[in-house]
């Protein structure tokens, strides 16, 4: 569920001091002293960080100090020093000061500073590091940067992209920010519950913290009831008292899903509803050609995806390798939709799919990237029906090995729609009318050649956790009937390794032909977190070696360990918390997670605007006509593979908090009952204890916990009573009473009944030696517990 704010100072909230000038946009300030040729301090190389990140690269650090040779090697050295000593973090191709803004950021316009100028915020912005840093945005004038073009103007509520610069004066925002692009321009509406008032008329009580209560006069209801979720706009502002509004719209009663998912959507500042001349294009969409096509309409491709899946953009097919240079070879063919006809280059349907980046998953709806006459009809791979599509043709060795692929722009013909539960029966030995016939043509090789690619998967060792994915059964009406755990099936690993597959040699081939792309990249886990994890690891007698040269087999040799021990689930959350935040650029990596030099993201172009790009640069990178990339997408691929990263985190953020709010209202009505619960994280401030049984999350204050005198040990994930000794540690099951639920806020807050468990010698010890300066905290009597996020 929503965690509870935590006080925690921010790092970025820390203003500079004045700067040398960072680019010829930024406001000129005090240059540093800088030797060139001369390898700099470790100080000076912070700083300069600090005050150029635009410059911020190894290759820049060298080229503005002048660094050649022997040199050039140190600065290298240097900088992974200063990594694994936490001082710098890796941002895409540039080094960041850790808590600084990245140098090109998705912002949102939240208010105005006493002089009129505007003011924005991050737009996604980890919990962890406390308050979002304000940035000041610099308007540009009409005829944009020296004169040429048309500067984008933003305002109030507007998202944009815009390039950042730390703040001269002291006494304003940490960063100022030239606008680069307006993302998105919102229109001003607030979203809230409605509240009747005696008289007519209510009140709007706002969804978010930082919203504001608002009232609404008997003649803008807009026939709005008790307990309504509405979206207003504010008909008036005066000099005092509350601002007050009128009713646009009545989303629906904040007990159905559609309200839930509404607020989400609202909050995150989702586009759900396609323009007008989007809808058009769409609709005047024709079926492709067979121009610069092959005629694939032959192959037995067949879709296998979720029983309830609307489209279907992916479509496999497998047989053996009739080579004789590859004994006990597979050919494995994937087929994806090829969305690169339908939606060109800066198009209304292009435009509104980068605005999105991604399609949004909720338990009962999907706000999608394409409209449905693109996602679900044109370039849905449907059974019986002709659909163009781009194909990769795989060889792999009888171990495993890839040994080949090759690109075609196809006109295919799906031979059947399956379901994983379907395809799995017929395998397990209980097909159906359908896959009956298909049986021995079609699946049986394609469960071969899985266990093929197995082969290699398994030698290729990508990191391997434990973490079942609940899903939220709903009852007709929207409310959660039950949260279960879908089993596992080898039909959902025989997909994920095949797509896999096709991704890396989308990757290959794009570098082979020197064209630019947008990589999906995954860091390996900072130093820093590599310490958190090996002090935690050792208190349950597992180690962890030292080095910055870690791979994902290193991480799965302690998941093994921890295999069928009573700390698995608790081993498996904190690797997963060491890991980095898989994103996109295009600048390559490599995935850390699936142990991959090349790896770019291509099968699912209907649902995610990354795929699409690498469509259009296969196209036009192997000639394959018409719907290529452009060269002015290619020089924007900075910009674009920062906001759909951006809008990636949005959408989990959303899909997260929806479910925490249905959960929290599911719960809501049995306020004082008992349940199972887990530890699932331990912080200063108190427990957060999931149930499992709801896929749900709430919050202990340590000020319940009792009389004891609690202290935190952040090596050992636990907090114990110094005086008794007991306490709690990550992963302990425990049974919590429901102390209340705010389903609005998505927040649950519990009350401990189980008594603590006697701690580890190592805790104990750890209390001995007075080490307090790591964090405690001590009930206070009397005083109220924290609330939820409201």
């Amino acid at each position: 569920m929503s965690r509870i704010p935590r006080d925690r100072t921010n790092p970025a909230g820390k203003r500079p001091g004045k700067i040398g000038r960072a680019g010829k946009d930024a406001p000129a300030v005090e240059p540093l002293n800088i030797v060139h040729g001369a390898l700099p301090s470790r100080e000076v190389i912070l700083r300069f960080i600090a005050d150029h990140p635009q410059k911020a690269s190894k290759r820049e650090l060298a080229k503005a100090f002048g660094l050649k040779g022997d040199n050039r090697v140190e600065l290298k050295h240097m900088l992974q020093e200063l990594e694994q000593e936490g001082m710098l973090q890796k941002n895409r191709k540039s080094l960041i000061r850790p808590g600084a803004l990245p140098p090109v950021t998705v912002l949102d316009i939240t208010t105005r500073d006493k002089d009129g100028d505007l003011i924005g915020r991050p737009a996604e912005w980890p919990e962890d590091q406390g308050v979002a840093p304000a940035v000041a945005i610099r308007q540009q004038s009409p005829a944009g940067r020296q004169g040429k073009g048309k500067a984008p103007v933003a305002g109030l509520g507007d998202r944009i992209l815009a390039k950042i610069f730390p703040a001269v004066d002291r006494g304003g925002p940490a960063y100022t920010a030239r606008i680069i692009k307006v993302i998105d321009r919102r229109r001003g509406a607030s979203m809230g519950v409605f509240r009747t008032a005696p008289g007519g008329g209510g009140r709007l009580l706002p969804i978010e913290r930082r919203g504001e209560e608002m009232v609404i006069d008997p003649d803008f209801t807009g026939g709005a009831t008790d307990g309504d979720l509405v979206e207003v706009e504010i008909a008036r502002l005066g000099r005092f008292g509350l601002p007050r509004a009128k009713v646009l719209s009545v989303v629906g009663s904040v007990g159905s899903e559609k309200a839930i998912s509404m607020i989400a959507i609202h909050a995150h500042g989702i586009p759900h509803v396609f323009p007008p001349a989007v809808i058009a294009e769409a609709d005047a969409a024709k079926p492709a050609s067979m121009s610069h096509r092959e005629d694939w309409r032959d192959v037995p491709l067949i879709t296998i995806d979720p029983a309830d899946a609307k489209d279907h953009d992916d479509a496999v097919y497998a047989e053996l390798d009739p080579s004789p240079d590859n004994p006990g070879g597979v050919i494995v063919t994937v087929a994806i939709a090829d969305v690169s006809w339908y939606v060109r280059p800066n198009s209304p349907l292009d435009r509104e799919a980068l605005k999105r980046g991604n399609s949004v998953y909720f338990p009962d709806r999907v706000v999608p990237m394409l409209p449905e006459r693109i996602s679900n009809d044109l370039c849905s791979l449907k059974e019986g029906v002709d659909r163009p599509a781009l194909a990769v043709r795989m060889s792999f060795s009888g171990e495993g090995r890839k040994i080949g692929h090759t690109f075609h722009r196809i006109m295919m013909k799906s031979a059947a729609k399956l379901s994983y539960q379907q395809a799995q029966a017929a395998i397990d030995g209980k097909p159906d009318d359908q896959t009956g016939p298909m049986l021995e043509p079609i699946l049986k090789p394609l469960w071969h050649a899985y266990e093929v690619m197995k082969r290699g998967r398994d030698r290729r060792q990508p990191l391997e956790l434990d973490m079942p994915e609940r899903k939220i059964l709903l009852k007709p009406d929207g409310t959660v009937d039950r949260v279960v755990v879908p089993p596992r099936l080898d039909a959902h690993k025989l997909i994920e390794e095949m797509m896999i597959q096709a991704n890396v040699c989308a990757a290959e081939t794009l570098e082979k032909k020197r064209q630019p792309l947008i990589y999906r990249i995954h860091d390996g886990p900072t130093l820093a977190k590599q310490e958190i994890l090996r002090e935690f690891l050792a208190t349950l007698g597992i180690s962890l070696a030292k080095g910055g040269n870690m791979r994902a087999n290193n991480f799965n040799g302690i998941l093994a360990k921890a295999d069928g021990t009573p700390h698995q689930t608790m081993v498996n959350e904190m690797v997963l918390r060491s890991q980095s935040q898989a994103i996109y650029g295009p600048e390559n990596i490599g995935h850390f997670g699936l142990n991959l030099m090349k790896y770019a993201h291509f099968t699912s172009p209907i649902r995610r605007y990354a795929d699409l790009i690498v469509h259009r640069a296969l196209v036009g990178s192997l000639g394959f006509g018409e719907g290529g990339i452009t060269p002015d997408e290619e020089a924007a691929l900075d910009d674009i593979a920062a906001e759909i990263s951006t809008f990636e985190r949005r959408a989990m953020a959303a899909e997260r908090e929806t479910v925490d709010r249905l959960i929290a209202h599911h719960l809501s009505g049995r306020v004082g009952e008992e349940f199972a619960g887990r530890v699932s994280g331990v912080t200063k401030s108190g427990l957060f204890v999931a149930l499992p049984d709801y896929g749900a999350d709430g919050f202990v204050p340590i000020s319940t916990l009792g009389t004891d005198y609690f202290i935190y040990d952040e090596a050992h994930q636990a907090l114990s009573g110094e005086r008794t000794g007991l306490g709690y540690r990550l992963g302990d099951s425990v049974t919590v009473k429901l102390a209340e639920a705010i389903p609005l806020a998505g927040a649950l807050r519990f009350e401990m009944i189980s008594e603590g468990r006697e701690m580890p010698a190592a805790v104990r010890s750890f209390h001995k030696a007075g080490r307090r300066d790591r964090g405690q905290v001590r009930k206070k009597p009397g005083t109220r517990p924290p609330r939820g996020r409201h």
